[in-house]
C-alpha cells in the first residue's frame, strides 16, 4: 500500500462548471482515484473552488452583490454539481477559508524568507474610465511572439508562452473594449529564473508522463521570467509582510494562491479527521511522505500552472533553488509525481463558450440524462489525449449501441434467466466446467491486472475499452451456449453452469467497471444479490471554519468501505429477483431536440 495524492484542479466560481469542464478534472480523477482505493492504496483526493481575482470582483459588482455572495452562489452550486456526479473527493473545500489564507501566507513568507519572492517596480493597467486595476486575463491583444490576434494579458492561447499585457500589440479591455493606460505600481513577483535549473533537473526525471505536457513544460523553461504574484485589487489574500498586510489595495494574486489549494484543502481534510498532522503522509518529502506519489488533474490551458509554477513553489518554500535557503515550519515538500493533462472538448464542432451559449451545464446535463451515461462518454470517447468532440448523436449511440445493448443486456438478460430458473446463483455442475466456460472466467480475471494497469498509467480510454472486451466477450458466450434452449430437466445442470459462469463475469465485469460507472455499479452488486456498498459515494456536509470564518459546504465521504479491485466468487444460493434495466435506452428524437436548445 502507497500514499496517492488524487490533486484536482480548482474550478472558478463565477458560474456553474459544464461537461467540458468535468470531461478534463472532473471526472478522469475520480476513475483513478476509485481505482486507487480498490485496488488498496490509500488516496487522497482534494480541491475546492478558486473564489479569488478581479474576475470574482468584476462579476459581482455587475450583479450588485459582494464577492463573496458571488462565491458562495457558486461554490454550493458546483458542489451540488460534483456530488450529483459521484466524483469521490475527501474534501472538496474554497479558497476563503482562513486555513487557506494562513497556508498561502506561509508559501509565501517561505519564499520571501529564502529569496524566491523579489518587490519590483513594474507598470500596471488600470481602466480610463473607472480607475480600478484591470486583470490580466481581461486585457486582449495580438501577441508578440506568434501574431495571435486574441492572446490574453497572461498567457497566449496559441502559443503557450507566459506574457504581460503591456507586451500585448494593440491591447484592449474585455470588459468594456477601452485601451488601457500603464501606470507604475510596486509588486512582489516570483523570481523564476532563479528556480529553473531545479526545475529543469526536475523535469528530466520525470517518467511516463503524456509526451505533449513534458515537451510543452520543457519549452517553457527556455525563457523563464520573473512573474508577478501580487495585485492592485482588494478581493484576496493579503499579502504577509510589514506595510502590505493592511494595504488594502494589494493581494496576492489568484493564481498563487489557488495552487496552494492543494496543500491548504489536504491541511484542511487533516485537521477534520482531528489528526491535524495526517496530511504529511502524502505531502512531506522527509520522513514518513518520501514515498507517496502525487497526480495532478486539469485540461491543457493549465499545464503551466502545474508543471512549472507550482513545483517552483514548492521547491523554492523547500529551499532547492540557486539562492538555497531553509524549508519554512511546514518542512519539505512533495513535488507533484505526474501531471495529467486532458485536450479540449468541444460540442458540435465549436468551442464551449457560455457567453455564445455554446454550452451544456452539469446540472442540466443530469436532469435530463443519467451521471454514468456522461461518464462512460467522457471516459470511452473524451479528450484524454487529443481534442475530442461531443455531439448528440454520438452520445446517444454510445447510450444505446453500448451501455444498453451491451453491457446493460449481459446483466438483465444474465440476472433474468438466472432468477427466473433457478430463483438463486446456481450452482456449478459437479461434471465441470468446459473449455468454453474456463476460457470466459479467464478472460475475466485477466481484465484485473490489463485495465488496472492502464487506469494507473492513465490511459482511461484504453482501460474502460479492456472492461468492455470482457463485456463483448460474455455476450457472444450466452449467445454460442444459449441456456434458454435447455428445457429439459437433464439439461438443467448445465443450463446452470452457464449461468453461473455468465453471473460471475458480470460481477467481475461490474468491477472493472465500478470506477467508470459507480452508479450503476452499485445497483448492480444489488441486482446480483449483494448487500452493502460497493461503490462509496460523496456527501455535501455543513461544517464551521475551523478558525472562526463563515460556515460552508464541502463535499468528502467514507470511501474505506466498498470493493476491492479482485475477483469475488459468487455464492452458490444467493437470491436473485427479476431486474429491473440498469440503463434507459434514449429515443433518437433527442438529438433534434438538444441541436434545438443549442440553437436558442
Amino acid at each position: 500500500m502507497s500514499h496517492v495524492l488524487a490533486a484536482v484542479a480548482w474550478p472558478y466560481a463565477n458560474g456553474p462548471r459544464h461537461i467540458g469542464h468535468v470531461s478534463g478534472f472532473g471526472v478522469p480523477s475520480d476513475v483513478f482515484a476509485r481505482y486507487m482505493r480498490m485496488a488498496g492504496h490509500d488516496v487522497l483526493m482534494v480541491s475546492g473552488t478558486d473564489e479569488h481575482g478581479t474576475p470574482i470582483q468584476v462579476q459581482a459588482d455587475a450583479e450588485g452583490v459582494t464577492p463573496r455572495e458571488l462565491a458562495d452562489r457558486y461554490n454550493r452550486v458546483i458542489a451540488e454539481d460534483l456530488r450529483a456526479l459521484g466524483l469521490s473527493y475527501d474534501l472538496f473545500t474554497r479558497t476563503t477559508t482562513r486555513n487557506h489564507y494562513a497556508v498561502v501566507q506561509e508559501l509565501f513568507t517561505g519564499l520571501y524568507r529564502n529569496g524566491y519572492i523579489v518587490p519590483k517596480v513594474t507598470t500596471g493597467a488600470i481602466s480610463p474610465s473607472t480607475g480600478r486595476t484591470l486583470p490580466d486575463r481581461y486585457i486582449e491583444g495580438t501577441c508578440p511572439i506568434c501574431g495571435y490576434d486574441s492572446a490574453r494579458g497572461d498567457q497566449c492561447d496559441n502559443c503557450g508562452n507566459q506574457l504581460d499585457p503591456i507586451d500585448l500589440i494593440d491591447p484592449k479591455s474585455k470588459i468594456n473594449g477601452e485601451t488601457p493606460e500603464f501606470v507604475e505600481t510596486e509588486h512582489f513577483f516570483l523570481d523564476l529564473p532563479a528556480l529553473a535549473d531545479a526545475l529543469r533537473q526536475w523535469l528530466d526525471n520525470r517518467e511516463g508522463w503524456r509526451p505533449n505536457v513534458l515537451r510543452f513544460s520543457r519549452n517553457l523553461l527556455d525563457d523563464l521570467q520573473p512573474r508577478a504574484i501580487t495585485r492592485d485589487l482588494e478581493w484576496g489574500v493579503p499579502i504577509p509582510l510589514d506595510d502590505w498586510r493592511d494595504r488594502p489595495d494589494k493581494r496576492i494574486y489568484v493564481w498563487f494562491d489557488a495552487v496552494i489549494g492543494y496543500l491548504s484543502a489536504s491541511i484542511e481534510w487533516a485537521r477534520r479527521t482531528g489528526d491535524p498532522e495526517a496530511w504529511r503522509k502524502w505531502w512531506s518529502a522527509d520522513g514518513e511522505g518520501k514515498d507517496a506519489r502525487s497526480y495532478y488533474f486539469m485540461g491543457k490551458d493549465n499545464i503551466v500552472f502545474h508543471s512549472v509554477i507550482w513545483p517552483a513553489l514548492l521547491g523554492g518554500y523547500s529551499g532547492e533553488g540557486a539562492r538555497d535557503g531553509e524549508p519554512g515550519e511546514l518542512g519539505r515538500l512533495n513535488l507533484p509525481t505526474e501531471v495529467v493533462s486532458s485536450e479540449y472538448l468541444t460540442m458540435e464542432g465549436r468551442k464551449f463558450s457560455s457567453s455564445r451559449k455554446v454550452v451544456i451545464y452539469v446540472r442540466d446535463f443530469l436532469e435530463r440524462y443519467d451521471a454514468d451515461a456522461l461518464r462512460y462518454f467522457i471516459a470511452v470517447a473524451g479528450p484524454e489525449s487529443n481534442d475530442t468532440d461531443f455531439t448528440w448523436a454520438e452520445f446517444l449511440r454510445r447510450n444505446n449501441d453500448e451501455l444498453v445493448a451491451g453491457w446493460g443486456n449481459l446483466v438483465n438478460r444474465s440476472v433474468s434467466m438466472a432468477a427466473k430458473n433457478f430463483g438463486a446463483v446456481p450452482p456449478v455442475d459437479p461434471a465441470g466446467l468446459t473449455e468454453a466456460d474456463q476460457a470466459l472466467l479467464d478472460t475475466a480475471k485477466a481484465g484485473f491486472a490489463t485495465v488496472g494497469d492502464l487506469i494507473a498509467r492513465h490511459r482511461q480510454k484504453q482501460a474502460i475499452g479492456e472492461a468492455m472486451k470482457v463485456v463483448a466477450e460474455a455476450n457472444k458466450y450466452l449467445s454460442e451456449q444459449a441456456p434458454w434452449k435447455l428445457k429439459g430437466e437433464d439439461d438443467k445442470p448445465r443450463m446452470g453452469t452457464i449461468l453461473h459462469v455468465a453471473l460471475q463475469v458480470v460481477s467481475d465485469a461490474n468491477t472493472l467497471l465500478t470506477p467508470f460507472l459507480p452508479h450503476s455499479a452499485q445497483k448492480i452488486h444489488e441486482l446480483l444479490g449483494g448487500t452493502g456498498t460497493h461503490a462509496p459515494m460523496p456527501v455535501i456536509e455543513e461544517v464551521d471554519d475551523l478558525d472562526g470564518g463563515p460556515s460552508y459546504p464541502v463535499l468528502t465521504g467514507d470511501y474505506t468501505v466498498g470493493a476491492r479491485w479482485e475477483s469475488v466468487p459468487l455464492e452458490v444460493g444467493r437470491p436473485l429477483a427479476a431486474p429491473k434495466p440498469v440503463f434507459r435506452k434514449l429515443d433518437p428524437s433527442i438529438v433534434e431536440e438538444e441541436l434545438a436548445r443549442l440553437a436558442g
